[in-house]
């Protein structure tokens, strides 16, 4: 989709942090984050490239040439917002409104670089803009649904998770997100299965696999869990969850040293990742 910026393979830019604590070695699971995280899967990664001099230059001479197509300062808008350039891509997808106060797909992208610029209200408010224009857009009810998640407003988000299924997304983010609710009521056979089709849909992405071996140790299959983590590190190993989740399950096998070995991995990419510093001072020493 070249006109918006909340793309299927927006669901590998952040990880809604999901660890079992140290409770999870005594059989009781915790699952942090999945409801009071300040992360989710609407966290742009910033690319550079896409603010090149270069770029910004090819993009704007198609505006010069038409400069009352509002699509033009969308795409312009997207390739500022993904250069992590939030005021000039806000001032792009208002021109864009301006010319056209139709345009539901420029309301999502304000909406996205408003949660960017931590303004989940002017983002709400963006995604309920869209929506008015198109109740069928799947991407503004899983942006919308993000948000509700991260308030603590669970079932209003379930209900847009559910109302983007509904439409087919072909939008990873829309189960992968139902999968955490599913999660955090324990349901953790329809949480695996909402982070499968996750997977289908995203398989580069690390987070599903991370959610779904969260929910296979829950379950008590260490070994498929550990597959799981294993694979999330293989796709990104620059995610302290990764090495985090793995280092539970060596923990979990009694094999301490390789735990503490990968505690340790976790904390060098994240200093102050929680689980992981606790993790290491339960192993610690075993080196």
């Amino acid at each position: 989709m070249m006109n918006s910026l909340v793309l299927p393979t927006a669901l590998t830019a952040i990880s809604s942090k999901r660890l079992i604590t140290a409770t999870a070695l005594a059989g009781v699971l915790a699952l942090s984050g999945c409801a009071t995280t300040t992360e989710t899967t609407d966290v742009i990664r910033i690319d550079r490239a896409q603010g090149s001099e270069e770029n910004i230059a090819s993009l704007s001479a198609v505006i010069q040439s038409n400069p009352r197509d509002p699509e033009g300062y969308n795409v312009r808008g997207s390739a500022y917002g993904r250069a992590g350039q939030f005021r000039q891509a806000l001032d792009d997808f208002n021109t864009a409104l301006q010319i056209n106060p139709q345009f539901y797909q420029a309301y999502a992208n304000r909406a996205l670089v408003y949660r960017n610029m931590g303004k989940p209200v002017e983002a709400a408010a963006d995604y309920n803009s869209a929506l008015k224009i198109n109740p069928n857009y799947d991407v503004a009810y899983i942006g919308r649904g993000n948000i509700y998640r991260q308030a603590g407003r669970v079932d209003e988000a379930f209900g847009d998770f559910n109302r983007a299924i509904q439409l087919n997304t072909t939008d990873g983010r829309a189960y992968h997100n139902r999968g955490l609710i599913y999660q955090l009521r324990g349901d953790h056979a329809k949480a695996i299965d909402d982070f499968s089709k996750a997977i289908s849909l995203s398989p580069s992405a690390p987070e599903p696999y991370n959610g779904r071996g969260v929910s296979y140790i829950a379950l008590n299959d260490d070994e498929n869990a550990f597959a799981d983590f294993n694979h999330a590190i293989e796709l990104n190993d620059k995610l302290a969850e990764g090495w985090a989740n793995q280092a539970l399950v060596y923990e979990r096998r009694g094999d301490k040293a390789r735990a503490a070995k990968s505690y340790s991995h976790a904390l060098q990419l994240d200093p102050k990742y929680e689980p992981a510093k606790q993790g290491l001072a339960r192993t610690r020493g075993t080196t």
